[in-house]
């Protein structure tokens, strides 16, 4: 009998997978890493094919880490990044390398858009702070200025997590809760802005279904295939999805999510809305592109071949402060709470005396510095802040979730799921397969808590630091 669940998490720079028995309990998990490719400043691609690869290899290796067929799954949920775009021609076949969310390249293009549509009309349609370079919208309007043989060969335009989902069943759906920041989908209405897709010269049946599902055909055949929302709603949901509770996931981005029953548009701009897991719910969402990403490359390119855990153990020996070390972590851009695409990570305060661990610990609290700088602003919108859960690869360092308690002056909780966000994915295909009646009981009953940090002796000095990163974080936006 098909009782598994799984859930698949296309990540910026890895496919993660993970099985899930009928009681939440995580049985297998697999992971394939993939390298982006960077060919000019601002653009960010990667071969589609590695995107369905990379999920063939990470679905295998849980299947096997969980000692089950692929026929004992009965559901798959689909989650990930938003904004990378998957272009196909009417043979199914990719019109060009995908566009990577990261990518800015179509600066031009988007204040052509804001020119033609006006900024607050497409701010009121997509919940979104500013109009970005990074949007889908904007790219597609780049290809069609920019590679016009492309852009005529254009038949479907897809987020590869429907991608992977049509190499699956066949079928082309999505989720509305991926769509908000494309430009090119109405918050307000729930459907696709034709007049948006108009100008840029798509018809309506290049879109995919915005709601459904289907069954798979290839790698886990006769599983309910479901498109869920981007990865961070699926996470909060993954970890409770209980009221008040406010989630942030460091993964290659950070980001935060406080759910509400109201489409809040903020009057100064810092901080996105999206849409929820089911109709009539929200998600403020304050992000930035780069954060545990930044751990990463310093570990790829300049640790010396230290792991995670070397990073982590020499971060500790470091005392709070990091030795007046100050990272702006902007490595892509600057997105909330201040949008500033042009940003730029930057260093302060560095001596002949900082070693790889000083880096290491810089790169944490920086983090944790955008992050209470974000939180602020939920603060300030009326979100009430009790307690913060921890998800994302960031959450597997302790020294980090004690970092950011300390700065945040609240307690941080890492719940007992390694993968809330396959979690949430996998539990709404478990509840479109028939296994729950609804999202909300699922996230109730899979969820659980494991250890909670709280601000220690260190809050006071974090505080300091705090306010140091804040103006050297001013003084650097006020000049881009």
């Amino acid at each position: 009998m098909a009782s598994y669940s799984c859930g698949i998490d296309l990540g910026s720079t890895a496919v993660k997978a993970a099985v899930f028995d009928s009681a939440g309990k995580l049985c297998g998990e697999g992971a394939c890493e993939f390298l982006l490719e960077t060919p000019a400043p601002e653009f960010v691609e990667l071969d589609p094919e590695l995107y369905w690869s990379s999920t063939c290899q990470a679905l295998s290796k849980a299947l096997a880490a969980a000692g089950i067929a692929p026929g004992e799954v009965g559901s798959v949920g689909l989650t990930g990044q938003a904004e990378t775009l998957v272009l196909l021609d009417d043979k199914g076949k990719a019109v060009r390398k995908a566009i990577v969310w990261l990518d800015n390249r179509a600066l031009e293009e988007a204040a052509e858009l804001e020119k033609v549509f006006g900024t607050q009309e497409l701010i009121a349609m997509s919940g979104q702070t500013a109009v970005l370079p990074c949007w889908p919208a904007p790219k597609l309007l780049w290809v069609k200025h920019h590679e016009p043989e492309n852009f005529k060969r254009i038949a479907k335009v897809l987020m590869v997590e429907d991608f992977v989902a049509w190499r699956l069943t066949g079928e082309f759906h999505t989720h509305p809760g991926l769509l908000p920041s494309t430009l090119y989908y109405d918050m307000r209405k729930g459907d696709w802005a034709g007049n948006v897709l108009e100008y840029i010269g798509l018809p309506l049946k290049a879109m995919p279904e915005l709601s459904g599902n289907a069954r798979a055909k290839e790698v886990l055949p006769g599983a309910v295939v479901t498109v869920a929302p981007m990865d961070h709603i699926c996470g909060h949901l993954g970890s409770g999805g209980v009221p008040g509770l406010v989630t942030e996931c460091t993964g290659g981005s950070l980001a935060l999510c406080a759910m509400s029953d109201k489409f809040i548009i903020d009057p100064q701009l810092r901080i996105s809305t999206y849409l929820g897991w089911q109709k009539g719910d929200f998600a403020l969402l304050p992000w930035a592109p780069t954060a545990g990403m930044m751990m990463k490359k310093f570990r790829d390119e300049f640790s010396g071949g230290m792991s995670y855990a070397d990073l982590d153990r020499a971060a500790a020996a470091v005392a709070p402060g990091s030795d007046g070390l100050i990272l702006l972590p902007h490595l892509a851009g600057a997105v909330s709470p201040v949008a500033a695409p042009n940003a730029r990570g930057a260093v302060k305060g560095l001596t002949l005396a900082h070693t790889r661990g000083h880096f290491a610990r810089a790169i944490m609290e920086s983090v944790a510095f955008l992050l209470k700088d974000n939180a602020n602003a939920l603060t300030e919108l009326g979100m009430e802040l009790k307690c913060v859960r921890a998800l994302g690869g960031g959450a597997k360092s302790s020294l980090w979730a004690q970092i950011k308690a300390d700065v945040l002056g609240l307690p941080v909780s890492v719940g007992s799921c390694e993968e809330p966000v396959a979690l949430g994915a996998a539990i709404l295909s478990a509840v479109d397969a028939g296994l729950f009646s609804s999202a909300d009981e699922a996230g109730s009953a899979l969820s659980g808590e494991e250890r909670t940090f709280v601000p220690g002796k260190d809050m006071e000095r974090y505080q300091e630091c705090f306010q140091e990163y804040c103006a050297f974080n001013e003084y650097i936006l006020g000049e881009k």
